[in-house]
């Protein structure tokens, strides 16, 4: 056996060791310092962001105005909302404030149900979708409306996995395109008011009691809602989806992982669910960062703030720079953050800087290419 001398066998060892330790743990030979880094309350203003959850109905700039202050980029929605202005008028508005405002604004699209039992409802509702792409829509938005309102001639409520949905979310994935899918509610929905885990479910479902399933029990339950949008994306594997509202598994981040895990082509927003992420953090702080950096790719940040013409301009921008603030401290500090949904403040999650990144920008670039005609 040839010899070999202890101190060169010795300085093999280290070097071996510390070139897989270095292979294993940062491929890409980034400082482990700069990976674990965070940013700070003082950041926020001077980090690009994106808000891929807001709905602008009407030509006033004070959200767009708040957005350009503040570093931040909008996805505006159109929505199926029968209390809202009509879908063609949405949509003339929001290409206005994306005229007047590339750099800021960005748009998706929405259809009706309108003429449901008609042989050519779906194509009808892709001529439409094809001409609002044509606009400049980079998105179509599907509502909790289907699955727990809208019904057939027969009375049957018509649910998202129904066949004559086929040919348009196949046009939307031609197109290169993203479906926006809020289906069913929070869990809490389904609960008696006493039993909600946060405070904006127990406000929203006491002001909305159509829309609190607990009080209709002959509808269809919490689980058939999230088996059917379910089933849906599986019929559309290749379909990009972003699941609205942490796709209505916002009580629990081991169901969220397994939904993206099966569907490699789904992502999450975090859309008017952060406190019930929060919630869950005051639990298993742990488990909730944890989740964050495993799923950095497929998180968007989103809050659905809303302006119409009859919106208070100061009221708005006070609640815009509070929930701002609020959700930028708990991704980036460790600090206990006091927020309104619960009674008891949550500690931040210190998130490292690229993951904050990836949430509040670089997933949507990825997602939405080109949406936002960013100046050199």
């Amino acid at each position: 056996m040839k010899y070999i001398n202890p101190l060169v066998l010795v300085v093999l060892l280290i070097t071996s060791t510390h070139c897989t330790q270095k292979t294993n743990t940062n491929p890409e030979n980034i400082d482990s310092s700069v990976l674990s880094e965070s940013y700070t309350v003082e950041d926020f203003k001077s980090v690009p962001k994106i808000d891929t959850h807001t709905h602008i109905n009407t030509e006033g700039k004070t959200m767009i105005n708040m957005a350009r202050a503040n570093n931040f980029r909008l996805l505006n929605i159109a929505v199926d909302v029968s209390e809202w202005i009509p879908i063609e008028e949405q949509i003339a508005v929001r290409v206005k404030l994306r005229e007047k405002d590339p750099d800021v604004v960005a748009f998706s699209t929405a259809f009706t149900l309108e003429g449901w039992e008609n042989a050519d409802w779906a194509d009808r509702v892709i001529s439409q979708l094809k001409s609002d792409f044509d606009k400049g829509a980079n998105s179509v938005k599907v509502w909790k409306n289907i699955g727990m309102d809208e019904k057939d001639k027969d009375g049957r409520l018509i649910m998202l996995d129904d066949p004559k949905f086929d040919l348009v979310f196949a046009f939307i994935k031609d197109q290169g395109k993203v479906l926006l899918s809020h289906a069913g509610e929070p869990k809490n929905c389904w609960l008696p008011l006493d039993s909600m885990t946060v405070k904006n479910d127990y406000n929203y479902f006491s002001k909305n009691p159509k829309f609190h399933m607990y009080l209709h029990p002959e509808m269809p339950t919490y689980e058939e809602q999230i088996l059917r949008r379910d089933n849906m994306i599986a019929k559309n594997p290749d379909l990009t989806v972003v699941a609205f509202h942490l796709a209505s598994l916002e009580w629990s981040v081991d169901e969220q992982a397994k939904f993206l895990e099966r569907f490699p082509k789904a992502n999450l927003d975090l859309a008017e669910r952060i406190s019930h992420t929060q919630y869950q953090s005051q639990r298993n702080r742990d488990k909730v960062r944890d989740f964050f950096i495993k799923y950095q790719d497929r998180i968007l940040y989103a809050t659905d703030f809303q302006q119409y013409k009859e919106t208070v301009a100061e009221e708005l921008e006070q609640y815009m720079m509070e929930t701002w603030m609020n959700d930028w401290k708990y991704f980036n500090t460790d600090e206990m953050v006091s927020v309104p949904q619960l009674d008891e403040p949550v500690q931040g999650l210190a998130l490292p800087k690229h993951v904050v990144d990836k949430i509040y920008r670089l997933n949507a670039e990825r997602i939405f290419p080109n949406a936002w005609e960013v100046g050199d």
